[in-house]
């Protein structure tokens, strides 16, 4: 481990729910966002044509109900951030103040580019998640503990199995999953390497 990144062992907070399969990333932050030159203060257009019509006037959404303005544990359902690559949806999740996803699948880039960011991405069947976001909607002020390194969601008196990918959980536990603060922690070694190497000009 570094000492620039932190070991991710789990996450807890209260939750939104986010409900429907094949939710993709231009629904999670549409294309026209994606012309910013750093990503800050992408968070307020996340699931923005979901959550405002045309004329910017509030749709009905979870996003948008106060209750779960201090949600960081978001609950989705399958195929969850499917579609383009956009690293810019899981840095608008969180930025809007989601530090972990549990869902019934995630697209394969999507789950990556959240780890680059520290947020896991825990999975279970759909029964689970059916009633984990049913109690969601009941108790939008009740913790959700995520635990990485054991498998589990916890919340109100149940605890359920999830499973965490096996490169995630190595990843986010050891402290290695920002591989770019990774490689500058470790830049006198990558320089070193690169000049042994013939193809590398100085």
């Amino acid at each position: 481990m570094t000492d620039e990144i932190p070991e991710i062992h789990s996450a807890s907070g209260s939750g939104v729910p986010i409900r429907g399969n094949d939710i993709d990333t231009d629904q999670i932050i549409p294309a026209r966002f994606m012309k910013v030159v750093t990503f800050d203060g992408l968070g307020e257009f996340a699931f923005f044509d979901q959550r405002y019509d045309e004329n910017d006037d509030p749709k009905d959404h979870p996003m948008n109900e106060a209750h779960f303005q201090d949600a960081s544990i978001m609950v989705v359902n399958a195929n969850f951030g499917c579609g383009s690559s956009r690293e810019h949806a899981p840095q608008a999740l969180m930025r809007w103040g989601i530090d972990a996803i549990i869902g019934e699948s995630f697209a394969e880039i999507f789950a990556g580019n959240c780890l680059a960011l520290g947020i896991p991405t825990v999975t279970a069947d759909h029964d689970t998640i059916v009633e984990l976001q049913a109690w969601v909607d009941e108790n939008p002020d009740g913790d959700i503990d995520v635990d990485v390194e054991n498998e589990t969601v916890t919340y109100g008196d149940e605890t359920v199995d999830v499973t965490v990918d096996d490169a995630q959980r190595k990843a986010l536990t050891e402290g290695v999953w920002d591989t770019t603060a990774l490689m500058k922690s470790n830049a006198d070694a990558v320089a070193e390497k690169a000049r042994s190497l013939p193809y590398i000009d100085d």
